[in-house]
């Protein structure tokens, strides 16, 4: 009768800590730090972002309604921290998806399947590539289906703005800034290190510990010896400003900003410049990539702009050129010339 019955194992199996399971919540904790997982959730990477998700919630859209300011924010923020965003064509417009796996086919997405947030939990659905809007930015060639956030491509400013702050943040947290103490001879070691770790974190005190005056060791302590002694320490010498601006303009460099922008000395022209310069080589370029996916996928040709709606063109250059065009057809027209002649004249110069 055993041919009939269940063998049960001997040997019980259990959950390994470095299966499958642990290699996915692995790889969602470093989708959720970033892809450097460094420097994602500091002021200057977040400023960045910001800009880009207000440019291009700023961009005119025309050829479809489906490429709302909400959804293009929610793009720019995802294409600045993740370096691609991926949206499902649906009866309901567009729904974001949180995270995807792609199958391709000579280097190009063929299917996708994609995990849609939602409030009681999220859902998986399979799409093909036609029905799924997949930005990206930098692209690889060794990896034409993902793109790369632009803190992945400067992992060492990263890295080093990172280390600067939690040097920095050691520092302040530990150490006697604005404290003084004032030395007394004759103390046991033991009391030393009493007093050491008192000092720690004890900042902007005069710390005072009372002594009388010895005879031991050749005569009284000298007068100087009583003066205060400050225990801030001198950073100076580590040049961690320096370090910190450098790590901090590497930063805005890679999103596109440029660093004068934020510089406590910067003037009206140089914000327009600096407008101008991440609304040109930034924002306008991913722009184009958008509009040339969303043309390709929802079968209408789709532009976007954002020169207009940020104003980053030389409006005073603009409106200097008019006036002297209107004042030199004025005078052509005073001197007997046609002004229809002037303009072909200044366009065969130009």
């Amino acid at each position: 009768m055993d041919l009939f019955r269940r063998k049960v194992p001997d040997t019980e199996t259990r959950s390994s800590g470095t299966g499958y399971t642990a290699a996915i919540m692995a790889a969602r904790e470093a989708y959720i730090s970033g892809a450097s997982g460094l420097a994602e959730l500091t002021a200057t990477a977040q400023t960045c972002v910001s800009l880009w998700e207000g440019g291009l919630s700023l961009a005119d859209v025309t050829g479809t309604d489906l490429l709302t300011p909400s959804r293009l924010a929610r793009t720019a923020r995802s294409l600045a921290l993740r370096g691609e965003a991926v949206w499902l064509i649906d009866d309901m417009g567009l729904i974001p998806a949180s995270d995807w796996e792609v199958s391709t086919r000579n280097g190009e997405p063929r299917a996708y399947r994609l995990s849609i947030p939602d409030a009681g939990g999220g859902a998986t659905r399979t799409a093909l590539a036609a029905e799924v809007l997949h930005f990206r930015a930098s692209v690889d060639v060794s990896t034409p289906w993902a793109g790369s956030a632009p803190l992945s491509r400067a992992r060492l400013t990263a890295g080093m703005l990172n280390a600067l702050e939690l040097a920095l943040g050691e520092v302040y947290d530990n150490a006697p800034l604005g404290s003084q103490v004032v030395p007394f001879p004759e103390s046991p070691e033991t009391d030393l290190e009493t007093l050491a770790r008192r000092f720690r974190g004890s900042r902007g005190r005069v710390l005072l510990r009372e002594s009388v005056n010895v005879t031991a060791a050749g005569g009284p302590a000298p007068v100087q010896d009583w003066a205060p002694r400050n225990l801030t320490p001198d950073l100076s010498g580590a040049m961690t400003k320096e370090s910190l601006d450098a790590a901090r303009n590497g930063i805005l460099a890679a999103f596109g900003v440029l660093p004068g922008m934020l510089s406590p000395s910067v003037t009206r022209p140089m914000v327009r410049e600096a407008q101008r310069h991440l609304a040109q080589w930034a924002l306008q370029p991913l722009a184009a990539l958008i509009a040339e996916e969303a043309s390709t996928k929802l079968g209408a040709e789709v532009a976007l702009d954002t020169m207009r709606p940020l104003q980053a063109f030389d409006a005073g250059g603009r409106a200097r050129a008019l006036s002297t065009i209107v004042g030199a057809l004025a005078a052509a027209k005073e001197a007997g010339v046609d002004p229809a002649q002037a303009l072909k004249l200044v366009d065969w110069q130009e």
